[in-house]
């Protein structure tokens, strides 16, 4: 019972903190948009609205379980966000071939078309999502890693925004949703009871998870921070350097901790039908 107390205790310092961080960045974004007149970062807000309006559709018309209707919603977010990723990318091959699309200044002083609105829209969602996770808390821990993951990404998202910086970086960034639609997809897939660790749906699944967590994400994420200190010299003197080597630090070692959680998610889905066959034997 005490510690059951002490662990709602922490539960709520979180919640305190991180409710303060989001309302701080709200008016952030609300004066950037009112009084210095960035009318294209009202993006942020229809991202916000979007997916908040698809959280009370899968609400009223699918399940009122918040932690189904919070994973529906963050699956819908990869999979938008991963197709747009794609497209701006295939997009800017296309236009103007892949010379120096990777470039220095491209990344660093270019946007691709479309990468700005689809990072704001995007932005959007992290917000809701924080919001979301916040009300009906779900998450766990003394710091809740999924809420840190949320704060980092909309201090460097909005303060490339508001400068309009790395736009381009943080757009490949993004390349990571590709492996997010398949954890959402297991999560969706247990909640529904498919949990048979040799049907071949599972297996599929699992292959395409790894697959994906290993390209879209962790090499992904490894390459980029690899090409920001290879090119740290051509970067001008100010905060841009340094933020987006915090910001990928930060991804890189939450990447770490996101694969031993889910090696051990797939162990753990693996055990049972391996002791079932031995208790059948």
């Amino acid at each position: 019972m005490a510690r059951t107390s002490y662990n709602q205790s922490h539960k709520n310092k979180a919640g305190v903190f991180f409710l303060a961080t989001l309302l701080l960045w709200m008016v952030s974004v609300l004066f950037e948009i009112v009084f210095n007149k960035r009318k294209e970062l009202l993006w942020i807000a229809y991202g916000a609205c979007f997916f908040q309006l698809a959280n009370w559709v899968v609400r009223f018309a699918v399940s009122r379980d918040p932690l189904f209707v919070n994973t529906a919603v963050s699956l819908l977010h990869s999979t938008v966000t991963s197709v747009s990723v794609v497209f701006i990318l295939v997009n800017q091959w296309v236009r103007n071939g892949s010379n120096g699309m990777f470039e220095h200044s491209q990344l660093v002083g270019g946007t691709w078309p479309w990468a700005y609105p689809a990072l704001c829209f995007s932005c959007g969602y992290f917000a809701y999502d924080q919001w979301d996770m916040l009300h009906y808390r779900l998450y766990s821990g003394l710091i809740p890693s999924i809420l840190v993951h949320h704060l980092l990404l909309l201090v460097c998202f909005t303060l490339a925004l508001y400068r309009n910086i790395t736009i381009n970086y943080l757009i490949l960034t993004l390349s990571c949703e590709l492996h997010s639609i398949f954890l959402h997809v297991r999560k969706v897939r247990r909640m529904a009871g498919i949990r048979d660790a040799k049907s071949r749906i599972v297996m599929v699944e699992w292959i395409l998870n790894w697959t994906m967590f290993v390209l879209a994400r962790f090499a992904s994420h490894v390459l980029i921070t690899v090409k920001l200190i290879r090119d740290a010299s051509k970067f001008e003197k100010g905060i841009e350097l340094p933020l987006a080597l915090f910001g990928m630090v930060g991804m890189n070692i939450l990447n770490f901790f996101l694969g031993i959680d889910l090696f051990k998610a797939f162990r753990k889905e693996k055990t049972p039908s391996q002791m079932n066959n031995h208790h059948a034997e």
